[in-house]
């Protein structure tokens, strides 16, 4: 399975086509579920304290992805400390393996799998002792990218879940699979904001695909955040998406427990 990166060119919408796509939602009697994931935290900063405190302010449950291979004992309490947070894996050490010009990926098709698996089975045991029934097996990919071997053999390696970028497109088996579909931050100029009107067109746009039935209607809608390359108005977008959507009758914001709930998850 290759992950599917975030669109050049993102279709466009604004705060009104939000809560009218919701609203279309409530008119058919059905809920639009949303979830956040926050990708490469490794220990505590103000970024993540802030991020964190949106999450318990809001209400919005936070999945927060770790790097294993950089944890900080200091993180545990932080995250013991915030009722809202769970922990998922971000790959192992978030190193690039690729080799140019193929794009970024510590789980690609360049190493063993058998490699790839065995530094993920550490950094999953490693997760369990810091976090306990806070880390959930389930794996986010850096770069959003992963091999399809590595992705076929990770229920065999305790893994119960899967986390990209994009609407899912394939089942796999023992495997849940939910992903990411809002990224407000332009990668590729700066680390700016994306801006109101192409971040608001990724969410207009999955919802809207999933109420007609093009997408796979039962995958949550998912915001995907980085605490670390974050500007003021990047903050300021989170913010207001997370309360004009924990706002709205239609929308529901769920856990990373419940998103991924499946035999041996926790």
């Amino acid at each position: 399975m290759t992950a599917t990166a975030p669109s050049d060119s993102p279709p466009r919408a604004g705060w009104d086509d939000l809560n009218a796509e919701l609203d279309a939602w409530a008119t058919a009697g059905r809920t639009a579920t949303l979830w956040w994931r926050d990708d490469d935290a490794v220990e505590p900063t103000p970024a993540l304290d802030r991020m964190i405190t949106l999450s318990v302010e809001t209400g919005a449950p936070l999945a927060l992805a770790v790097i294993p291979a950089g944890v900080t004992d200091a993180l545990a309490p932080v995250v013991d400390a915030a009722p809202t947070v769970t922990v998922l894996q971000h790959g192992w050490s978030h190193a690039n393996h690729a080799a140019p010009p193929a794009k970024k990926a510590e789980l690609g098709a360049d190493r063993p799998t058998a490699t790839v698996l065995a530094e993920l089975a550490e950094g999953r045991s490693l997760l369990e002792r810091r976090f306990g029934p806070r880390a959930l097996p389930v794996l986010v990919p850096p770069w959003n990218r992963v091999a399809p071997g590595v992705v076929a053999a990770l229920p065999g390696a305790g893994f119960a879940g899967l986390s990209v970028f994009g609407p899912r497109r394939v089942s796999t088996v023992n495997m849940m699979c939910v992903n990411t579909h809002i990224d407000p931050v332009a990668w590729k100029d700066g680390k700016r904001f994306l801006g109101d009107t192409e971040s608001l067109g990724m969410a207009v746009a999955h919802l809207r695909a999933r109420r007609l039935g093009a997408v796979d209607a039962a995958e949550a809608t998912g915001l995907l955040t980085h605490h670390l390359a974050m500007d003021g108005e990047t903050w300021a977008f989170t913010a207001r998406f997370l309360t004009v959507t924990r706002r709205h009758p239609a929308a529901r914001w769920l856990p990373a427990d419940t998103l991924f709930a499946a035999e041996g998850l926790r």
